[in-house]
C-alpha cells in the first residue's frame, strides 16, 4: 500500500472491494448453499452484507447451509464495525505503532471530522458492540431457544442480534421477521438494537462517559433529540396512512398494529427488517419511506443515508436563511459554515446518485416506478427494505444496485474525494451575484 500510496479514501474503496470479493467467493463454495447460487447472487449478497443493507435475491435461512450464513453473519460484522477498526485491533493487541496515515484512514472509516481520540473510539467501538450485541442475543434467545431448540434457537439468537445491531435487516426466516408482529421481546430487543447501532458509537460512547446532558457534545445531543423526535413521526404517520389498509394494518389486532408501527418507524431509517409484508403498503407510506432510508440514521453508525445529523443542519439552516439571521444556531452552539457547505454537498452528491440509480433502474428494468425507485433509495440509505422485486432484478439491475449499495456504505463524499484533486486558491475573483430562487 506504501508503494501505491493510496489516499485513506481509495484505501478504504479498495479494502471493502477486496472483502466484498472474498465474501462473493466464500459464498458461491458448494459448503455454502443448499442449491446453485450465480456469481452475480453471491456478488449480490456479499455486497449486501459487507455493505449491511440486507437487500436480498435468495432466501438467507433456506437457500444457504449454516456455514453461508456463519459467512453472511462474519461479513455483517466486519462491514458494520468496519474493516479498517478490525484491522486497526490487531495492531493494538499487538502492540504495534499506529502511525498518522492509519489514524486518517481509521477516521475516513468512521467518518470522524478529527484524529484526536480516534484509537480510544475503535477500543470502545468493539467493547460496546460486543456487549450490547451479547446481552440482546440472551435476551432473543428466551424467545426462540423454547422455539427452535438449543442449537437453533443460540445461532438464530446471535445472528439477528448481530444483524439488527450493525443494521443490516438480513433475517433467517422467509417473511422476514413478520410472525413475530406482536411478540414484545422481539419488537424490544430488536428495535433496541437498531437504536443503538443507528446512533452512532460516538454518541454511545459520549453518553457512556459524561453521562450528564449538559457535558455531552452537540452531535450528542442533536443525535438524541432528532431520533426520538423523527421515530414519533414516523411511528404516528405510519399507523394514520396504513391502519386501514388491508394490505398491511388492518387485519391485525389493534395491539400488533401499534407493535408493527412502532417496529417499522425504527427500523425504516436503518434495518432492512420488517414485521408486515411492505409489497402491499400505500404509496403515500411508500414515499414517506423513500424520505426516511434517505435521511439514514446517526454518522459514523453502522447505517447509510445523509446522516440525521445532515439533515438536521440542513433544516436549521433554511430557517436560519428564512429568518434572516447571519449565523446558525444549535443548542446554544454556532455551526461554522464550512460544516454548512458540507452538508449542502453530502446532500447534492446523494440527490444525484439516487436520481441516477433511479433512472438506470427505470432503463434496464421493466417493472414498476415506485419499487425501483424504493429500491434504489433503501440501497443507498443501506436499508434493505424492499418491495418485493430484488429477485427480478436483471443482472445489469442487480450491479446498479450493488454499486449504489457500495456508495451508500462508504459515503458519497468518499468517492468525490477519491475522483476529485485537492488544490489551493492563492488568490479570489471579483464578487458578482446571480439570480436564484
Amino acid at each position: 500500500m506504501k508503494r501505491l500510496k493510496l489516499s485513506p479514501s481509495t484505501l478504504l474503496l479498495f479494502v471493502y472491494g477486496t472483502f466484498i470479493s472474498l465474501g462473493a467467493v466464500l459464498l458461491k463454495l458448494p459448503i455454502s448453499t443448499n442449491g446453485p447460487l450465480s456469481w452475480i447472487d453471491a456478488l449480490f449478497t456479499s455486497t449486501s452484507a459487507m455493505t449491511v443493507t440486507g437487500l436480498g435475491v435468495v432466501d438467507t435461512g433456506t437457500h444457504f447451509t449454516r456455514f453461508g450464513q456463519v459467512v453472511i453473519m462474519g461479513l455483517i460484522q466486519v462491514g458494520g464495525l468496519g474493516i479498517i477498526s478490525f484491522a486497526m485491533l490487531i495492531f493494538i493487541m499487538t502492540g504495534k505503532k499506529i502511525g498518522l496515515k492509519k489514524r486518517l484512514v481509521i477516521q475516513q472509516a468512521l467518518n470522524q471530522d478529527q484524529v484526536g481520540g480516534i484509537i480510544r473510539l475503535v477500543k470502545y467501538l468493539f467493547i460496546i458492540s460486543l456487549t450490547i450485541e451479547t446481552a440482546a442475543a440472551l435476551a432473543l434467545s428466551i424467545k426462540w431457544i423454547p422455539e427452535l431448540g438449543w442449537r437453533n434457537g443460540i445461532f438464530y439468537s446471535f445472528f439477528h442480534a448481530v444483524s439488527a445491531f450493525n443494521n443490516a435487516g438480513f433475517a433467517l426466516w422467509p417473511d422476514n421477521l413478520s410472525r413475530y408482529v406482536g411478540s414484545p421481546i422481539v419488537n424490544i430487543a430488536i428495535t433496541t438494537l437498531i437504536i443503538l447501532g443507528g446512533i452512532g458509537f460516538t454518541v454511545i460512547a459520549d453518553v457512556w462517559q459524561k453521562r450528564k446532558w449538559k457535558r455531552l457534545s452537540l452531535n450528542t445531543k442533536v443525535m438524541l433529540v432528532s431520533t426520538v423526535i423523527l421515530n414519533l413521526i414516523l411511528f404516528l404517520l405510519f399507523f394514520l396512512l396504513e391502519r386501514n389498509n388491508g394490505h398491511s394494518l388492518a387485519k391485525l389486532s389493534l395491539s400488533d398494529q401499534l407493535w408493527a408501527s412502532y417496529f417499522q418507524a425504527i427500523a425504516v431509517r436503518t434495518a432492512g427488517f420488517n414485521t408486515i409484508d411492505l409489497s402491499g403498503i400505500d404509496p403515500s407510506t411508500a414515499f414517506l419511506w423513500m424520505i426516511a432510508m434517505f435521511i439514514g440514521a446517526g454518522s459514523g453508525s453502522t447505517a447509510g443515508g445523509i446522516k440525521l445529523t445532515t439533515f438536521v443542519v440542513l433544516i436549521v439552516s433554511m430557517l436560519t436563511y428564512v429568518q434572516g439571521r447571519k449565523d446558525i444556531h444549535l443548542f446554544k452552539r454556532t455551526i461554522r459554515q464550512e460544516h454548512v457547505l458540507r452538508v449542502l454537498s453530502i446532500t447534492t452528491v446523494s440527490s444525484f446518485i439516487v436520481v441516477a440509480g433511479i433512472l438506470l433502474l427505470n432503463i434496464t428494468e421493466k417493472l414498476p416506478f415506485l419499487p425501483l425507485a424504493f429500491e434504489a433509495v433503501s440501497a443507498f440509505g443501506t436499508v434493505g427494505l424492499t418491495m418485493g422485486i430484488t429477485a427480478s432484478l436483471s443482472i445489469i439491475g442487480k450491479l446498479i444496485i450493488i454499486l449504489i449499495m457500495i456508495t451508500g456504505k462508504v459515503g458519497p463524499l468518499t468517492l468525490v474525494y477519491i475522483l476529485a484533486r485537492k488544490q489551493q486558491d492563492h488568490y479570489r475573483y471579483p464578487t458578482e451575484d446571480i439570480l436564484t430562487g
